[in-house]
């Protein structure tokens, strides 16, 4: 089944249209065929582009080049995080080597956005963990006490100072780090397609049906024609099971998310002219808020197991009415029609909030499944799999193979049903977060 490409995410919607969109329409053979056109697999073609000279390179996505998860998230290029399992001290050691990958990320955009000298809205604002309710205090200062010891700078604020910041009072309590960045995503994968390199070939809208190994080479089918290849990279994230890839490792999540139109003069004063900001739940299923530089409010409060290919317009208004609760609940002054483009996305999960990168056979490698932190690691991840593929062994290497790997995942029913009473009783706990 193919992805659909939706013409609903506010933050494609906002930047030019691209054009020169090529298909596959012949049988191809190549050195290095990279599955996905996202932050990894765009990442994973410059490298290999860039240090290999004479090879033939091909990048292919079953939809738009870049417009997956890619462009469809919030714009958080992480630094830490809260609601991934690393909140006691007993985890102190795995949330060390975790928040490393995260460092090594941001390092990794930078340089790539230094080089390429890219604007995609790069503001190192910081961000918060909030809660609307002081029964989350003894968390926040949990959390402030770990990253503290992590010489992570932060700070707790409350509700008059954080009404100062964002411009509402619906929050009680939160945990402030400043080393977070806020960015376009949609700006930043645009420049990732903009510069590769001479020496890969991108085809969109080309849907991988199938693929198998015979004789130490990878043969790929597609709708009507085929690649072979001498290597294989996977960089597709939520869609690595319906690949057979990882099958047992990672799941897909479907996340909703509705952007507003630029607030007037008016209504930005109304609530105090604040600075462009954003706020991570402290609650796992709480709602993900954002002022965006040009004044919109972005708000992202759905979560749920469904088919990750496609949202039909139906359940999309449904999910948009919870967005216009939660705003209402945040901002209740503000008009009630404010919301411009509501779009659907796939975050990529496992069990213990592992990511995946592995040399699965001697020429099949596979990099995914960022739990929500796809823009840094993402691209970490994609530049150090090209690295690793030529045989370079790297700092960042070291790093990443030091963290846990994915945990096994019981099968079918089962690990449905268990997912979705997961989220049920986050939902439910959450319920005043929307």
């Amino acid at each position: 089944m193919s992805v659909i490409n939706d013409q609903t995410c506010g933050w494609i919607n906002n930047i030019h249209p691209r054009t020169n969109i090529k298909t596959l329409s012949t049988n191809e053979k190549c050195n290095y065929l990279i599955i996905g056109a996202g932050f990894t697999g765009l990442s994973a073609a410059r490298k290999l582009g860039t240090l290999t000279q004479g090879k033939k390179i091909i990048i292919v996505d079953s939809q738009l080049a870049g417009e997956g998860a890619s462009s469809r998230n919030s714009g958080y290029l992480v630094d830490t995080t809260l609601n991934d399992g690393f909140t006691s001290n007993k985890n102190i050691n795995t949330y060390r080597e975790k928040v490393k990958i995260y460092e090594h990320g941001i390092k990794a955009v930078k340089k790539f956005i230094k080089e390429y000298q890219v604007d995609c809205d790069w503001n190192e604002c910081g961000k918060y963990f909030a809660s609307s309710s002081m029964k989350d205090s003894r968390k926040a200062e949990d959390f402030s006490k770990i990253l503290s010891s992590l010489s992570y700078n932060n700070r707790i604020l409350y509700e008059k100072d954080l009404k100062k910041k964002l411009g509402t009072n619906f929050y009680k309590i939160a945990v402030y780090t400043n080393g977070g960045i806020l960015l376009n995503p949609a700006k930043l994968i645009r420049a990732m397609i903009d510069t590769l390199p001479d020496s890969v070939k991108i085809y969109e809208n080309s849907h991988l049906i199938k693929w198998n190994k015979i004789n130490k080479k990878i043969h790929c089918i597609f709708k009507n024609n085929t690649i072979e290849t001498d290597n294989i990279i996977f960089c597709t994230n939520g869609f690595l099971s319906s690949q057979k890839v990882k099958t047992r490792y990672t799941f897909p999540i479907t996340l909703t998310a509705s952007m507003t139109r630029p607030l007037n003069q008016n209504e930005f004063k109304s609530i105090g002219e604040p600075k462009e900001w954003g706020v991570l739940p402290i609650k796992p299923m709480g709602a993900t808020i954002r002022m965006t530089k040009d004044r919109r409010i972005l708000i992202r409060n759905t979560a749920e197991l469904k088919n990750p290919y496609f949202m039909n317009n139906k359940d999309l208004k449904n999910r948009i009415k919870l967005h216009q609760i939660g705003l209402k609940k945040r901002f209740p002054n503000i008009s009630d029609n404010l919301i411009e483009s509501s779009w659907s996305g796939v975050v990529c999960r496992s069990g213990n909030s592992s990511q995946v990168f592995d040399k699965i056979d001697d020429n099949i490698y596979v990099a995914g499944c960022y739990n929500g932190s796809g823009i840094g690691v993402g691209t970490l991840f994609g530049e150090q799999i090209a690295l690793m593929i030529l045989n370079q062994d790297t700092q960042e290497i070291s790093s990443i193979k030091r963290i846990k790997k994915p945990n096994w995942l019981p099968p079918q029913p089962f690990l449905n049903i268990g997912i979705y009473l997961r989220l049920f009783y986050e939902r439910f706990k959450a319920r005043n977060e929307i």
